[in-house]
């Protein structure tokens, strides 16, 4: 008997360190468990941020793409209208030439005609003045 004790006594160490090993399993268990979901959070946490990132930064390009866009389609549209001012501008300068241009070849025409008449005079005079002689 003296012997069944110390089994007993050793059965129940046993048992006792069994029943440690096994809560203390279940506490690293727990603990890796919690540390693990907290990474999982942590990587998914991690994960939303760098796709809003991403997001954020193709949509900012975008939508500088659209602002330069519709800039580009202002300035355009200014454009065109400082060339239809300048084509107006350029046929009353080109209509304002020719007509320059018909004033002075009538006045080209006017002083060749007045010198032919300069001349004729002359002609005439001369012609008077020898039969007057």
């Amino acid at each position: 008997m003296d012997g069944a004790k110390p089994v007993a006594g050793g059965k129940q160490e046993l048992e006792g360190a069994l029943l440690q090993i096994v809560h203390q399993h279940h506490h690293q268990s727990l603990r890796q468990r919690q540390q693990t979901e907290r990474a999982k959070k942590d990587a998914l946490r991690s994960a939303v941020r760098v796709a809003d990132l991403l997001v954020a930064t193709v949509d900012g390009g975008v939508q500088e793409l659209f602002v330069n866009e519709k800039r580009v389609e202002l300035e355009a549209r200014a454009l065109l209208g400082t060339i239809a001012r300048y084509r107006k501008q350029t046929d009353q300068w080109l209509a304002a030439t020719n007509e320059i241009n018909a004033v002075l070849k009538e006045i080209g025409d006017f002083e060749n005609w007045m010198k032919i008449m300069d001349f004729d005079c002359k002609s005439i005079n001369v012609a008077i003045r020898n039969i007057h002689q």
